[in-house]
Order: C-alpha cells, then structure tokens, then sequence
C-alpha cells in the first residue's frame, strides 16, 4: 500500500478535508502483534466487542482505521475485530507513511500515540510507557541516583560557642596553597581526612613557613599539628570547605524534615521508585564481605563496594561484635558456598593482628568453617611498591611487636598512604579476583532491564498524579 498512490488491491477512495480515506479488503490489512503485548489482547468473545459488532452492522464504521504503508494495523484493532464479527467484507482506511518491516520502533511508539487517549488499565499503561523507555538513559539515571545516595554527607560538625583564632598570614599563604591543591584534585573523594592530605603533601613538601628555608613539611607530629590547624583555620575563612575534610570519627544525626507535606510528596514523586539496587552478587557462588579498618578510608571504597553491591564494614580497630555477627548472619542468609573476606588494615604489628582476628572470629566464634580472608591492603610488597613514607615507628608495648619487627622492621604505614584510586584500583582487582565476571556481568544486563521497567512504572504513576495540586495551601 501506498500514501501517495491509490492502493492496487481494489480499494476505493475518498477525500475527507485534507485526509484520502481509503476502502480496503478486510483482510488485506493485519492486527499488529506488537498490540497484544503493550494493550490487553482483542477477544471475539467480549461483550464490548460484540456490541460493536451490533452497532457496525446498523451504521458502519464511523472512524476510519489507521494502518502503515506495508497493511499494519495502528489505531482500530477493536474496531477491525468487530467488523470481522458483523461480516464487513471492507473497512475505511487512513494511511499512515511509516513502514513497521522499516522502523519497529517507530511503529511501536506510534502505536502508543495513537491509543493514548482510550482508557486503559494499570497494566496497559504500564506497558505503554515502557515501549518509550531508553534503557541506557534509565540505567544511568538509577546510577547517578545510586552515587549521590552513597556519598557521605561531608557537612557533619557543627562549631558551637566562640573562639578566635590567628589569621592566615602571608608567610603561611604558599602552605595553604599546597593543601588547597591537595583538596581540590581529589574533589570526588570528599570528605577527605587530614591524614590524607598529610601524605598527598608529603609527595611535593611545601613550606610550612614562606619566611623559614628550614621548614619544610615532614612526615612527623609537628607538620602535622600544622597541617590540621591551617585547615581548620581555611575552612573557617571559606577558603577551603567546609564539606572538603571531614572527622569520621564523630558523626552528627540530623532528621530529614520538611516544612509541610506538600514539600515532602514533591521529594517522594521525585524520587519515586530510584532507591532500587539489584543484588548484583546473588548469582555468586561465593559471599563476598568488604572489611575496612578505619572510617578514614570509607568514602573511598564505598564507591567501589556500590558498583559491585558488596557489603562494606568498618571495623574501626578490632571490630566489635554485632557487626562480626552481622557478617556471619549475612553469609548465612546467602547459603552459598564460602565466605570470602576481602580486608583492609594499616601495615603495623596491631593491624596485622586485626586482620587475623576477624577471619579467626568467623571461624571459632561463628563456626563458619568454609572461609577465605584475602589482605587487599596493606601488605609488605604494597609498602615497597608504592614507597610509602612511614608514619612513626611501631610500638614496642604491643604483644606483637617482636614478630612483626623481626619480619619486617619497625617501621608502620597507613592505608591513607595510598593515593585513592590507587586504593580503589586494589580493591576493585581483588573482587575481581574472586568472582565470577560471566554471572556478573550478566546481572549487570539485568539490572538495566530493571532500571527501564522502573522509568516505565515511575512514568505511569506521574501521568496518573499529574493532575493533582501539591502547590496550593494546605487545609
């Protein structure tokens, strides 16, 4: 069939306006099969459909059906069923210039058009919205949602009372530079710690005083000191944020308030149906756990535990025991195969005990007996790699310190020795390592069928609110 040519299987035609109508054998046109999947199938059997059956055989066909050049039903599936059941050897056509064996696409999302306007059930709107879905734009808008959920809030400590402080004087301005281009090159890991800006400086030392050759920044307590100060004096002058170093150790509880519902109903629309997370890892054979040493580091490998869906702990030190309990109840809950311990803990004799300590609790308090601790950092050959500066010495008081100095001297190092994305690097090679990439990888796949279900869904429901006033006063 043709838009611009009269058909050559004996139609006739008229003109309505601007609009050539064409009479068509009825079974030189087809029900699209795409209609069945996005709109409740036609049934003969419908007490609807036989009405209009009745009705067509006293006055015919009042609308015109829609079709493609190539005999596709687009608007009047109901219609071209009833005029089947009341004998109609003909039915008026209007051609639209799309061909659906050309463009399915096309096709389908003008299929929708064309049945927006008749009711529909939940179901059917559903549907209709996922045919417009872009799965790859809805899978990164679940990303982006998922990455700003994980981020620690940065702004935490609140500054009470009244006290004054030295100004930053000119002779401390080139140390300050150095500590705001600390900062502002590892923006996406904010908050950082002072520790790792103290050893982002010790890369290229600057001087703690501009006026004094002899000052140098070191990895000692004195710089240090001087390097917590000056911060803290910058983030009070504005001139380096507030949000840019946080204290991990002392967090602050705030409530997620509104000032009325309206506000709030706004924010839940909004976020309708984001804060989904596909458990990336239920196809594993093994359970995977992240245990971290120190809160200092966390904003650092959480972006990595969130790409993989790996649950991260923070032992903070030795960890106490809900959370070891919490880890045995997960891996419990997963019934797989083995529990796979990825840890990370400074390089110093304590931290080393610390690491064992966990895996050796897993085991003889919670009777996991299929266990497999992996150190992802820090390790002997990871300090000689990198060349990390050590921070003091280790302490000869700890019960591990004669083993630990015979091996490998008295030296200790900190994970926030590491620059970030080297951290990230070993961590993200290390699950890597005891994964199966094929099963994840295809989770991956599901997941973004996932997100575009959910973008279908979301649109159904603000096409169905769209009408209501959340704007106005509230009684």
């Amino acid at each position: 069939m043709s838009a611009v040519t009269k058909p050559t299987n004996g139609a006739k035609t008229q003109e309505l306006g601007h609009v050539r109508v064409f009479q068509v054998p009825i079974d030189s046109i087809y029900p699209s099969p795409e209609n069945d999947k996005v709109y409740k199938p036609v049934n003969s059997d419908d007490p609807e459909i036989r009405e209009l059956a009745n009705s067509i055989r006293r006055h015919g066909i009042k609308e015109e059906l829609v079709v493609t050049e190539d005999d596709w039903i687009l608007s009047g599936h109901r219609r071209y069923a009833a005029a089947k059941l009341a004998g109609l050897a003909d039915v008026p056509v209007r051609i639209e210039p799309i061909r659906r064996e050309d463009n399915l696409d096309g096709f389908v999302v003008l299929l929708r058009e064309y049945n927006r306007q008749r009711d529909k059930t939940a179901d059917e709107k559903l549907r209709e919205e996922l045919v417009t879905v872009d799965p790859d734009e809805a899978y990164q808008s679940l990303i982006d949602y998922r990455e700003r959920q994980s981020q620690i809030p940065g702004d935490q400590l609140q500054i009470n009372g009244r006290k004054r402080r030295a100004r930053i004087t000119p002779a401390k301005r080139p140390f300050l530079d150095a500590i705001r281009k600390v900062v502002d090159g590892r923006r996406k890991f904010w908050p950082l710690s002072v520790r790792q800006v103290h050893y982002a400086l010790l890369n290229d030392p600057p001087l703690k005083n501009a006026n004094r050759e002899n000052s140098s920044y070191r990895n000692d307590q004195k710089s240090y000191k001087a390097l917590s100060d000056l911060a803290t004096r910058a983030r009070l002058t504005n001139e380096i944020p507030m949000a840019a170093i946080a204290d991990e150790t002392r967090p602050v509880t705030v409530w997620n308030v509104f000032p009325d519902s309206r506000q709030f109903v706004r924010q839940q629309l909004d976020d309708f149906l984001k804060n989904y997370w596909r458990n990336l890892m239920q196809s594993q054979p093994n359970h995977v756990e992240i245990v971290a040493e120190k809160n200092t580091i966390l904003s650092i490998l959480r972006s990595v535990a969130m790409k993989y869906c790996i649950p991260l702990t923070s032992g903070r030190g030795y960890c106490s025991l809900p959370p070891r309990h919490q880890v045995a109840e997960r891996y419990r809950k997963s019934c797989k195969e083995k529990l796979v311990l990825l840890m990370l803990s400074d390089f110093d004799p304590d931290e080393e005990e610390i690491a064992q300590s966990f895996a050796r609790s897993m085991r003889d308090d919670f009777g996991i007996r299929k266990i497999h601790p992996v150190k992802v950092a820090l390790t002997a050959e990871q300090v000689q790699k990198f060349d990390l500066p050590p921070i003091l010495k280790a302490k000869k008081k700890s019960s591990n310190y004669s083993k630990f100095s015979q091996k490998h001297g008295d030296n200790v190092f900190e994970l926030e020795a590491v620059s970030p994305e080297t951290l990230q690097e070993l961590l993200t090679d290390a699950i890597d390592s005891v994964i199966d990439a094929k099963r994840f990888n295809a989770e991956l796949d599901a997941d973004r069928q996932d997100a575009a279900f959910l973008q279908g869904v979301r649109q159904t429901v603000h096409a169905e609110l769209q009408n209501l006033d959340f704007g106005g006063e509230q009684s």
